[in-house]
């Protein structure tokens, strides 16, 4: 998008905007919205572990493997291993969850056209079909549910799928990290 056009809405044109598009595909998509929110604020948390708190501990892990003289012994390998699963098990947090999350997206989406669909056949069993019209909101409140599911659960795929990938690199070369020596 341009810059200028950017700039030309203010946070009260977004937030209408925003609001006209959630009153459009009903209530359902207010449900989608908080699913979405949530979905990837674990991502943003994940990715400031990934790249703040998990170098940090990467090294200390490191330096205690590289300050301890017996690298062979039946505890030592405990040790590294107690690490691994530590940097397995804090890596792999909240995926599930973003996994799930992204699951449900599109089922939202297809509640919120169930929903609409509703609405539609209860304006043509009250007004009939002659009234296009009102028939066009509950088409509406059917459509942008599923679509907006769509979208949502196409990026949240994408991002858990980069976030499952960095998390196996790291851990990788951990364990590499640990067994040299």
């Amino acid at each position: 998008m341009d810059v200028e056009l950017l700039s030309q809405f203010n946070h009260q044109d977004i937030w209408f905007i925003l609001r006209h598009f959630m009153a459009q595909g009903g209530p359902v998509l207010w449900w989608l919205g908080v699913v979405v929110l949530f979905c990837w604020v674990l991502v943003i948390e994940r990715l400031l572990y990934l790249y703040s708190r998990f170098p940090a501990q990467r090294q200390v892990w490191v330096s205690a493997w590289q300050a301890r003289t017996d690298h062979h012994s039946w505890y030592a390998r405990a040790i590294r291993q107690g690490w691994l699963f530590e940097a397995q098990h804090e890596l792999g947090r909240y995926l599930s969850l973003i996994k799930a999350l992204v699951a449900i997206c599109p089922m939202l989406g297809l509640l919120g056209t169930v929903t609409g669909m509703i609405s539609v056949f209860d304006v043509m069993a009250s007004q009939g079909t002659s009234e296009p019209r009102l028939m066009a909101s509950g088409i509406s409140m059917a459509t942008l549910p599923t679509m907006a599911g769509m979208v949502a659960a196409l990026a949240g795929m994408f991002a858990h799928a980069r976030l499952v990938k960095a998390c196996q690199r790291r851990e990788v070369a951990l364990e590499q990290a640990l067994r040299s020596q």
